[in-house]
């Protein structure tokens, strides 16, 4: 969803240049006004091999950890929270997403040498699992917030509900994706020796289009989520905060930490993107060319952050919850990986726990406790 592959090279063709032809033409749009003489194209001291060997990284682990998560939640024969169900859909969201890492990692190396389709359907792809998965935490945040703060009941259409609820997410994540996948194309760039994967958008409408694209993504694809998590949980915090049960501190605290991961990993991106969206739509004008250098190094780096989330959420909605734990102890030792001994020293463990917490616990708290997020 934000791959913006050379948008710094873009700034820099001749202006008047169509974004759909080859980038023959000069670079005079930008000056150094110190020295005056046009900006590279290069950013200088980039370290490309490191990002795509940290991107691979992000990739195992992503791949790693989802896929456990995706393995128990299915693997789970009766008994699935809805909770549950969206997690297992944010799983999959992210491991979609992480798919694409492997690519985008070889473009920021060697760039773009896998065709026109690819571009596209891996542009696609990851769009549409951002916005999948930023639409399911708002629905975990939701469903949590039913769960304790209303203490709903489960009913016996419950499940069906969630799952079509799922559907319709990936459905709108999908239309919202199509933009994307159209303009998105290989172009060739002479001054830089290499092609790339970008959004070719021609005549004039193109500026009103990238900022509606842009607008859209920010919204929908951050802000309008964020919204939601924030009155969820916050409502969520203020009940368990006037509950009397000794794990109130550890669910408040799993539930700030949830917030803050996605914060922490999407703002700063979401925030310089505004930036970079501005100085190329001319409303915010930039003097020197290292300004250009370090808004284009930031642009990089909080994207490799953003990208990081796929990769943290096993750990925060998954690994964090003892019954999660407990059943991945269980399916090792289905599968002989653990013995005995030490799959039930854990269950036992947890089963105590989670006892003596539920006779002390009101419904609304019970209902906390039979999810694996918290």
């Amino acid at each position: 969803m934000y791959k913006r592959c050379c948008d710094f090279y873009m700034l820099l063709v001749t202006e008047g240049t169509d974004f759909g032809q080859e980038f023959s033409g000069t670079i005079t749009s930008i000056y150094d006004y110190d020295e005056g003489a046009p900006c590279s194209t290069t950013l200088p001291g980039f370290n490309s091999l490191g990002l795509m060997i940290t991107y691979f990284i992000v990739f195992v682990f992503s791949i790693v950890g989802n896929g456990i998560v995706v393995y128990v939640v299915c693997y789970m024969k009766k008994g699935k929270a809805s909770t549950n169900i969206y997690l297992m859909h944010l799983a999959m969201a992210d491991l979609l997403f992480c798919l694409t890492l492997p690519f985008w990692a070889v473009d920021v190396h060697s760039g773009w040498i896998f065709g026109n389709f690819l571009c596209k359907l891996l542009s696609g792809f990851q769009e549409a699992s951002v916005y999948s998965g930023v639409i399911l935490l708002a629905c975990i945040s939701v469903e949590r917030y039913f769960a304790i703060v209303r203490a709903t009941h489960v009913l016996s259409s419950h499940h069906l509900l969630v799952k079509v609820v799922c559907s319709v997410v990936w459905l709108v994540a999908g239309l919202l994706s199509l933009p994307v996948v159209i303009q998105r194309e290989s172009i060739h760039a002479e001054d830089l020796g290499q092609n790339i994967c970008y959004e070719n958008l021609t005549g004039e409408s193109s500026d009103h289009w990238r900022v509606s694209i842009s607008v859209l993504r920010h919204t929908i694809g951050f802000f309008l989520p964020l919204l939601v998590m924030a009155v969820c949980y916050g409502w969520t915090v203020v009940t368990l905060f006037h509950t009397r049960n000794q794990q109130k501190q550890k669910a408040m605290c799993v539930i700030l930490a949830v917030v803050l991961a996605y914060i922490l990993c999407w703002l700063p991106h979401n925030i310089i993107v505004l930036i970079d969206t501005l100085i190329r739509g001319g409303s915010l004008e930039v003097q020197t060319c290292e300004t250009h250098y370090t808004v284009e190094v930031i642009l990089k780096v909080t994207e490799l952050l953003a990208f990081m989330h796929c990769a943290v959420n096993p750990v925060l909605y998954a690994f964090i919850g003892e019954k999660f734990r407990n059943q991945l102890l269980l399916v090792l030792y289905k599968h002989g990986l653990i013995s005995k001994r030490l799959q039930m020293a854990y269950r036992k463990s947890f089963v105590t726990s989670a006892g003596s917490f539920r006779s002390r616990s009101n419904s609304a708290t019970i209902a906390e406790s039979e999810m694996f997020v918290l």
